[in-house]
This record gives C-alpha cells, structure tokens and sequence, in this order.
C-alpha cells in the first residue's frame, strides 16, 4: 500500500486504552491507512455537529459530542442512536447512498473500525458522491435542465404521498408558528448585527398578520392531513443528480423539525434557488409538485412560506456569530443580508396579498412573475395601469 497519505505511513492516533478523545478520533480518520484498502489521501469537512471524511469510494461521517438546543449528542449513546436515526430516515430518499453504521472501537493497539475493542464512537457510512452533480453545483454552472427538475418534483411528489401522516390539531398548529415567529426577533433586532430595522419589522409585520388573517388556509391543511414528517432540510445542496436521483441528509436530529406542510419544504427549496440564482427553477417545482400533490391553490402559503423560510435562515446565519468561536464568522453577515433580502421581498408580496379579502379556493398561479393573483370575476382592478405595474415592480425587485 502507498504511504502517500501520512509523512511516515504510521497510524497516526493510538491514544491509550480509555481514553479517545475528538481529536484523537479525527486523526484516526484523517490517515488513509485506517481504512484498509485507501490508498489516496483522505478529504476531511467540518461543520458545527460533524466530521466527514471521503476516504476512496465511500463517506465517512463522525458526529462531535455537542448539545443546543436542538440537538443533544453529548454522549455515546445518543450519537448511536442518531447515526441509526439518520441512517433509516436517509434510506426513504437514498437507499443506495446510506449503507451503514459502523462502531468506532478502542483496544490496547489504539483505535480500529470493526468487532475488537470497546465502541467509543459511531460513524455512518455512505456511498461517495460526484460533487459535480450537486444540484446547487449545476445550478452555479447553468447546467440543469428542465427534465431533471420534472424527475426531482416526481420523486418528491411520491416522497410526501408515502411519508408518515402526524396528526394535528389546530391549536398545536397555529400556536408552534407563533413560537417559530417570536423566536426570529432575539437574534435578528440585536445592535451588534446592524440590519436595518424597518425591513426587519415589515417582514415580522407581515408574517404575524398573514397569521391571524389567512388561518383558514393553515386550517385547510391541517383538514386535510397535509402535516408529514417531511426530509427537514431540503435544498439544492443536498440533492444529487445522478442515476438514481437521491435526496441526502435528511434532518435526523430533531424530529419537530421534520413534521412539515410539504408546501413549506417547497417553498424552502425555492428559498435556496432563489438565493443561488435560478427563480426559474423555484417556480417550476412549486408548480409541479402542487400540481402532483393536488394542494389545490397554494400560492398565498408558498408566499408566507418563503418568507418565514428566508428569514429563519437570516437568523440561523447570524447565530453562528454569537457562538465563542465561529467558524469562518466573515461569511455569516453578508449571507445573513442575502437572506434578509428575499424575506422582504417575500414580505411585500404578501402586503399586496393581504390588501384584498381572502376567497377561498380561489386564488391561481402565474409562473411568469411568481405573483398571486384572483381569478378575474373577484379581481378587483388597481386604480390605475401603472399603480398595478408599480405594486408588482416593488414585489418583485429582490426576485
């Protein structure tokens, strides 16, 4: 075997027996030489729950013994049952890239994969990828096509027909957005971040008010048993275009945040296009997959969606900035405006929602400006050409 992998070829972490620390497992992973048959060096990502390692043709991936408030992997047993987790639930959209769980074992000769020693970790292994066929690395060369989003929309379709019903009362419902809505305001009004506090107060506005005043269509959704237990974290980066198509990292940790209104996935996917440059691609999976879902008219809940969605992910950037040590902590402002910016164009699409009575049933979609509009026997005509154009124009502006 090469020893191109390491400076001398050795096992580089051999801690002794009772102790295995993180960083000891990290080196033990990093060493091409731990894998047996790995004869290239070994590619190494970190991100604020996990390690992954990309050793020959599979992924390696090490949860760290973290805990927030979402997540709990603090110990042992709770990484297991997190790396079984993922694995079943990674399994309904790519079965062929979720292969197994792996115990991580500590012996007297240091640390191996297999039956010898005590377990002191968990690793789920997958199948390795071709980055170049990433949905968000097509979508960065322009090289998506039509057809492919027609075979993801399908395989999403059939996803959320099969998934698990959670059944819902309408109080539980309407009181979990609140919480989600009041939980963006700490992070996102705090001084030290500096956005600018009347987009941040027309996009709250807005989403509180949609709230009270559109319930009947959170209602409907609930009447019709729409609430899944969905992937939770659907976005381009996370889908792989090639044969089979299959839907990666599924949000294991934290079972509240899988239990969806597939619409809200949806509109999240389009977030993500949006954000990467191809609104083209966002409308044309919403439009698909209502159509093979039959929501019926979805176009005031997708707008709601959108906003909440690109806001959550405002704050979720920002709260990287308020860990001790951040991570690259010079790329979470500028991304956290970014989301910022379609949130409030979301938030003034649903102002002119909003500025008209709700008609049930009755609302139809327009792929070619992404706008909600009634049907013409309850449209009422803006009061003049231009004012219609104007309202459409301040709508659509961050589009």
């Amino acid at each position: 075997m090469s020893r191109a992998c390491t400076d001398d070829g050795k096992n580089s972490a051999t801690p002794s027996l009772g102790a295995a620390p993180l960083p000891a497992k990290v080196a033990f992973l990093r060493d091409c030489h731990s894998y047996g048959t790995v004869d290239a060096p070994i590619v190494a990502h970190e991100t604020h729950m996990s390690w992954v390692f990309l050793a020959g043709d599979r992924a390696y991936k090490l949860k760290k013994p973290v805990r927030f408030s979402y997540l709990d992997f603090s110990t042992l047993e709770k990484r297991e049952m997190a790396c079984l987790e993922e694995l079943r639930l990674n399994r309904r959209l790519a079965p062929r890239i979720y292969l197994d769980v792996v115990s991580l074992r500590l012996s007297p000769t240091g640390l191996s994969f297999g039956q010898v020693g005590e377990a002191v970790d968990w690793l789920v292994v997958m199948r390795r990828l071709d980055k170049t066929m990433m949905l968000d690395e097509m979508i960065l060369r322009h090289a998506v096509e039509r057809g492919q989003i027609d075979r993801l929309a399908h395989v999403m379709a059939a996803f959320y027909r099969r998934a698990r019903k959670v059944p819902m009362t309408e109080a539980r419902w309407l009181a979990r957005w609140r919480q989600a809505l009041a939980g963006n305001r700490p992070v996102l009004f705090q001084d030290r971040f500096a956005l600018p506090r009347p987009i941040l107060l027309r996009i709250d506005r807005a989403l509180r008010r949609f709230l009270r005043e559109r319930r009947a269509l959170f209602v409907r959704q609930i009447g019709k048993g729409a609430i899944v237990e969905g992937h939770g974290d659907l976005r381009p980066e996370h889908v792989w275009m090639g044969v089979p198509l299959a839907v990666i990292d599924c949000l294991e940790f934290n079972e509240l945040l899988r239990i969806v209104d597939p619409l809200d996935e949806i509109a999240y996917f389009g977030v993500e296009c949006h954000r990467l440059g191809a609104p083209s691609l966002a409308r044309r999976m919403e439009m698909l997959l209502t159509r093979e879902l039959g929501t019926g008219p979805a176009a005031e809940l997708l707008a709601f969606y959108r906003c909440y969605r690109a806001i959550l992910k405002a704050r979720l950037a920002l709260a990287h900035l308020l860990e001790p040590a951040p991570r690259t902590p010079a790329k979470w402002l500028p991304l956290a405006k970014r989301y910022l910016a379609l949130a409030d164009a979301e938030a003034r699409r649903i102002e002119l929602i909003l500025t008209e009575p709700a008609v049930p049933g009755d609302t139809t979609w327009y792929p070619g400006d992404g706008l909600p509009r009634r049907s013409a026997r309850h449209r009422k005509p803006p009061r003049s050409w231009r004012a219609g154009r104007l309202a459409v124009a301040a709508a659509t502006r961050c589009r």
